[in-house]
């Protein structure tokens, strides 16, 4: 009887050891999924006021990484995009170099693309993917919106984002770009840019 109870108490214990790891395997996975899994970590926002005239109203907003080099495009303008570029070379260069848009399938371009909006403020969110759809990882971008003011004329705004640093609002600085013609009365176009980082 005393042996019965002996194995027993050993086959309880050899359960509960064995059980014991693969439950922390398990919270181990799920916490490890909400780590990669993509997720908004990063917005834009701004007032937009669509100008009159040719040559005007068109933007995009893209990542970089910390070397400067391509990560994903959040919207681009869908004139330029879907070719526009190749007519009128002065719309969103910045963007059509970076993004390597010669390349892109013709997917690739819905999907970043779209109509100009209306005069309204709006938002862009970046889910921490890169062009690919893979999870970048944790560290130093930049958010750049670049527009199109008036033909030649383009704005650029730049923003930091500590990927991983917790929630927090970027300093957006802002350069302005001028050819021949005077940009004044356009730079209205693009106005109160706010970068906020989500996580």
């Amino acid at each position: 009887m005393k042996n019965l109870f002996l194995i027993l108490l050993s086959l309880y214990l050899v359960l509960s050891c064995t059980g014991k790891p693969q439950a922390q395997a398990s919270h181990a996975a799920t916490v490890a999924h909400e780590i990669t899994a993509a997720e908004p970590t990063a917005e834009i926002s701004f007032n937009f006021t669509r100008q009159s005239g040719s040559a005007s109203n068109q933007y995009a907003i893209w990542i970089e990484d910390a070397n400067g080099q391509y990560v994903k495009t959040l919207y681009a303008s869908r004139w330029t995009a879907d070719g526009g570029y190749s007519r009128r070379p002065t719309s969103i260069p910045m963007w059509i170099q970076k993004s390597n848009r010669a390349n892109m399938s013709r997917e690739q371009v819905n999907a970043v693309s779209g109509a100009t909006p209306r005069t309204e403020s709006v938002t862009y969110t970046w889910d921490g993917t890169d062009f690919n759809g893979a999870v970048v990882q944790a560290g130093d971008y930049t958010l750049i919106l670049e527009g199109t003011l008036r033909w030649e004329n383009q704005v650029y705004y730049r923003s930091p984002i500590a990927l991983g640093g917790g929630i927090t609002d970027s300093i957006v600085s802002v350069e302005y770009v001028s050819g021949d013609r005077d940009t004044t009365a356009e730079r209205a176009m693009i106005s109160d840019v706010r970068v906020r980082v989500l996580r």
